[in-house]
């Protein structure tokens, strides 16, 4: 947790703790063909604070890593010393075909890597494309429950939720959102972040 305070905050809410969000994740989270402002990590921060609540979100989005990818830079996170991680990833496993069995053992290991560091988990769901066949769609969605199973995080079911699909909400190669896009995404994981965040303060206050 940092100390300060926020700027710009006034009165009982100048008395919030402030913490560390950590976005981990892929292309979709570093915000590829669009300025770092308009990612999800930094619209989400500003979303956070003028809803009082003063935590940096550190954009750790890599693009075309896979979930084996994220495994082996976890200790890198780590060292940021987050109290709450968004874990993004998955999309990359899904558009190279690799079995979804990996990316659920992937994932597994990563959660319980960081809540055994009393780290509050925030998983993002995939969904993958249908060209695919529906066997592998199918066990590509269930993977992330499956790899959430035992673990006490909060679970996102599609991160691309109202922006998959969109012409107007996605770049030229729809995969990839637009500024407006993120706009979307930030506003929609807002309360699972906010979800978070009161998580981590029950386990301060403990």
């Amino acid at each position: 947790m940092l100390a300060g305070k926020p700027g710009g905050l006034v009165g009982a809410e100048a008395e919030l703790p402030e913490g560390v969000i950590v976005a981990m994740g892929d292309s979709l989270t570093e915000g590829l063909g669009v300025s770092e402002e308009n990612a999800y990590p930094a619209r989400l921060e500003k979303l956070l604070r003028s809803g009082g609540y003063a935590y940096k979100v550190v954009n750790a989005g890599i693009s075309g890593e896979t979930s084996s990818g994220a495994r082996s830079r976890l200790r890198w996170v780590l060292k940021l010393e987050p109290d709450i991680v968004i874990l993004e990833t998955g999309a990359n496993d899904g558009l190279r075909g690799i079995d979804p069995r990996l990316m659920r053992e992937n994932i597994s290991e990563m959660l319980q890597q960081l809540t055994a560091r009393d780290v509050v988990v925030v998983l993002a769901g995939m969904k993958m494309l249908a060209n695919l066949g529906p066997q592998y769609t199918d066990a590509f969605e269930k993977a992330y429950d499956e790899a959430a199973r035992g673990y006490d995080v909060i679970r996102v079911p599609f991160f691309l939720e109202g922006v998959a699909g969109s012409p107007r909400l996605n770049q030229a190669d729809g995969i990839h959102p637009t500024a407006e896009g993120y706009a979307v995404i930030a506003a929609n994981l807002y309360p699972f972040a906010i979800k978070a965040i009161e998580r981590h303060r029950r386990k301060i206050a403990n």
